[in-house]
């Protein structure tokens, strides 16, 4: 089954980090599949470009955590200058390790959340955290048939308001959109949410929202991951 096509990247990362995997599952051959006949997701402004390496950058655009350095950067499509300013769900697509996270909010058809008045800050796990929190089958239940369950776990990850790492913790703790209290814990370029996640790439300045690249789900769902819940390929 052919993987779903990500924007081309001149450095390749390593497989622990973009696990080939995960994005061969039939859940999100299903989700593309829908998408393209429904006309929702990656049309529009969920296909925006990056703005050209010679381009001047909107903003200023300065990223932190260990995760880093394995993503785009300098001139390379994807770079931190050049989000400044895409729609948050165009955004995502240009962040390899979060294929799982951006599939998920075209499943649940959830990308005018990303698009708050107040703005809004997007904790977004990596593709190795859904790989450790769900087994194949849950994840592609998620993705394909339980939508209710997947926005309510989306809503978990995201928070009213753009802010920033410093912002969050200096707040100490935020409320998500699922109604939850998340506290903040942290300094140094990097931060730890309600004792389970770590920023592990914060401060993605992307157009009215912030994207904070975490390394765990959080929420309430059971963990069905690891070594026992994945199909071979």
């Amino acid at each position: 089954m052919e993987r779903p096509v990500i924007p081309p990247r001149s450095r390749s990362l390593p497989r622990l980090r973009w696990p080939a995997r995960r994005r061969r599952t039939t859940a999100l051959a299903a989700v593309a599949l829908s998408v393209a006949l429904t006309g929702t997701g990656c049309s529009g402004a969920g296909t925006g470009a990056p703005a050209p390496a010679g381009a001047a950058p909107k903003a200023a655009a300065v990223v932190s955590g260990p995760l880093c350095d394995l993503l785009p950067s300098g001139s390379e499509p994807g770079n931190p200058a050049s989000l400044t300013g895409q729609p948050a769900e165009a955004a995502l697509q240009w962040l390899p390790v979060l294929t799982t996270f951006e599939a998920a909010v075209r499943a649940a058809g959830m990308a005018a959340d990303l698009h708050g008045a107040s703005g809004v800050t997007i904790l977004a796990p990596t593709d190795d955290a859904f790989v450790a929190k769900f087994s194949d089958d849950d994840l592609d239940r998620l993705l394909v048939a339980d939508r209710d369950k997947l926005r309510g776990l989306l809503r978990e990850h995201l928070v009213a308001g753009s802010l920033s790492l410093s912002d969050l913790v200096a707040a100490g703790k935020v409320t998500t959109l699922a109604g939850t209290t998340v506290t903040v814990t942290g300094g140094g370029g990097t931060a730890r949410l309600a004792d389970q996640a770590d920023t592990v790439c914060a401060d993605y300045r992307v157009a009215n929202a912030r994207i904070h690249i975490i390394n765990h789900v959080l929420g309430s769902l059971p963990t069905t991951g690891g070594e026992g819940g994945h199909r071979a390929h």
